[in-house]
C-alpha cells in the first residue's frame, strides 16, 4: 500500500532481537475513541522516538512454543507510510512506527533474529505461501476473505474510517451510498480497497452515479490527492487517518466505518502462531504493549488478549 513494488535489503537486514531496529533514544475491539493523536501532536510534531523496547526480556515460556530449530525469521513489512504507520526516522534509514516496535518486542520476547525485507503492501500476503518471507507486519486487518489462506495472531484493533478536506460538504460518513459520485483515494491492495470496490453497487442500485476509487501505492500520495481536490474523500485506517488529521492543517476525519482486528500475517497452518500469540499476552502482561501505544498515540486500540486468526468483527 505504501511502497513501490521492488524490494530490497534494508540496511540493517540481518539483527539480533536485542538490536532489532532500535532508535535513538483495539478492550479495542468497538469503542470511538480510536486513538490519542492529538496528544502526540501536542507534545512534538516529530515522529517519537521513545525507547519502549530495550527493556523486554526473552520469555522461556513462549520461546518454547517456537517450531524445533528456530533461531531467525523473515519478516516483511511495508514502508512509506505516515506514523503510526512504518516509516523513517529523520536518518532516512532507521524504520520506526507501531508495527516496528511490536515486531521488535515480540523478537526479543521469543528471542531470534530477523531479518527484515522491504515490501509493497500489496505484495506481502501473496507471497508468506511461498515461504518468501515467514511473516508479514504491516497493520493487516483480520478479514474473513483473507483468514481462507492467511494465518493472523492478533495484537491491535484499528480498521476502517474516513477523512476530507475541512471544506468538505461531507461531515459523518456512516453509509457508503454518502460517497456516490464522488472521488475516493485509497491504498493498493488493501480492504479498503476491496471494501469500495465490492459496494460500488449500493449507488447505482440507488439510482445514483457510482464513486470512483481512486488507489495509490503511498500515503503521501494519497492525502496530495485530496489536498490538491483530485479525490474528494479518503479512505484508510482510523488510527492513520485520525494521526494525520492531528498532524495536517486544512482535513478532517470524518468517522470509523468499520473496526478490524489486525495481527501478524503468516502462511496458513503456520506452527508459529501459537509462539507469537503468547509472546503478544506477555507484552501486555508486563507493560510493554501500553507502553507501545502510548508511544504512538493509539490507546484506543488496545486488545485484551491475543488471539489467532478471529472472526472479522462484525458491525
Amino acid at each position: 500500500m505504501r511502497t513501490p513494488a521492488h524490494r530490497h535489503f534494508l540496511p540493517f537486514a540481518v539483527i539480533t532481537s536485542a538490536a532489532l531496529l532500535l532508535t535513538a533514544c483495539g478492550s479495542g475491539s468497538g469503542g470511538s475513541g480510536g486513538t490519542d493523536a492529538a496528544a502526540v501532536a501536542a507534545a512534538s510534531d516529530k515522529v517519537p522516538t521513545t525507547d519502549v523496547i530495550s527493556a523486554v526480556k526473552k520469555d522461556d515460556a513462549a520461546a518454547k512454543l517456537l517450531p524445533a530449530g528456530v533461531t531467525s525469521l523473515t519478516v516483511a513489512v511495508s514502508v512509506g507510510g505516515t506514523p503510526p504507520g512504518t516509516t523513517y526516522l529523520s536518518d532516512g534509514k532507521t524504520l520506526t512506527g507501531q508495527d516496528v516496535d511490536f515486531t521488535k518486542a515480540v523478537a526479543k520476547a521469543l528471542g531470534i533474529e530477523l531479518k527484515v525485507e522491504q515490501a509493497s503492501f500489496e505484495a506481502i500476503l501473496p507471497a508468506l505461501d511461498s515461504g518468501k518471507y515467514d511473516f508479514g507486519a504491516s497493520n493487516f486487518g483480520v478479514t474473513d476473505e483473507r483468514r481462507k489462506t492467511i494465518d493472523f495472531v492478533t495484537y491491535i484493533n484499528d480498521g476502517q474510517g474516513f477523512a476530507a478536506r475541512k471544506d468538505s460538504k461531507l461531515s459523518r460518513i456512516t453509509d457508503l451510498k454518502q460517497l456516490c459520485g464522488l472521488n475516493v483515494a485509497t491504498g493498493a491492495g488493501t480492504t479498503f480497497e476491496a471494501t469500495l470496490e465490492e459496494n460500488k453497487h449500493v449507488c447505482t442500485d440507488a439510482g445514483k452515479k457510482a464513486y470512483q476509487v481512486q488507489t495509490y501505492a503511498e500515503q503521501g500520495a494519497i492525502w496530495s490527492s485530496v489536498q490538491q481536490g483530485r479525490s474528494d474523500v479518503v479512505m484508510s485506517t482510523i488510527n492513520g487517518l485520525r494521526y494525520a488529521v492531528a498532524h495536517q492543517q486544512g482535513v478532517k476525519f470524518l468517522n470509523e466505518y468499520h473496526r478490524l482486528d489486525v495481527g501478524f500475517a503468516f502462511k496458513k497452518g503456520t506452527k508459529l502462531a501459537p509462539a507469537f500469540q503468547a509472546a503478544v499476552n506477555e507484552l501486555i502482561a508486563d507493560g510493554t504493549y501500553d507502553k507501545i501505544l502510548k508511544k504512538w498515540g493509539t490507546t484506543g486500540s488496545a486488545i485484551g488478549t491475543s488471539r489467532i486468526s478471529p472472526p472479522e468483527l462484525k458491525n
